[in-house]
């Protein structure tokens, strides 16, 4: 017997899981709201390597869209490796010294919700299963103004 779907026909497992991917971030911010200086930086740190981390993993989950479609829009190639190359570019400030990761922080929260964009092509083009957008809006949004939070705090 198969469980029953969230609203938008994604499966309840997916929502759950989904939503709880966001307690990382929630946790990163409300170490910064308690202004601690002893852990500003572990926050930083956490907020900006799990918003990289979960840039990387869409660009992975619109790869695999398109291993699994006959013939996939060229687009999509290239936009599934994009997230990967953000996440590392936005790394360079931290590896030679520079301002980090406010700015890094702005341009991963950016990123996540600009990702949208691709999502609702995905859905367009009948690429995405039923209810992407269910799941994707929510999440992408969440953890992009969670990551734009940190950078502002």
């Amino acid at each position: 017997m198969t469980k029953p779907a969230a609203p938008g026909g994604i499966p309840r497992i997916a929502a759950l899981l989904g939503l709880s991917g966001l307690l990382p971030q929630l946790g990163a911010v409300a170490l910064l709201l308690g202004n601690d200086p002893a852990s500003r930086f572990s926050a930083l740190a956490v907020a900006y390597a799990y918003a990289a981390l979960i840039l990387s993993f869409l660009g992975g989950l619109w790869w695999g869209l398109a291993a699994r479609t006959e013939a996939p829009p060229r687009w999509l190639w290239f936009a599934s490796v994009a997230p990967s190359l953000i996440a590392l570019v936005t790394a360079w400030p931290w590896m030679v010294g520079l301002r980090w990761p406010g700015p890094s922080l702005v341009v991963l929260g950016i990123s996540l919700i600009g990702a949208l964009l691709v999502d609702r092509a995905l859905v367009r083009a009948g690429i995405a299963p039923p209810g992407w957008m269910a799941l994707r809006a929510p999440l992408s949004l969440g953890l992009g103004v969670l990551t734009l939070a940190a950078a502002a705090l």
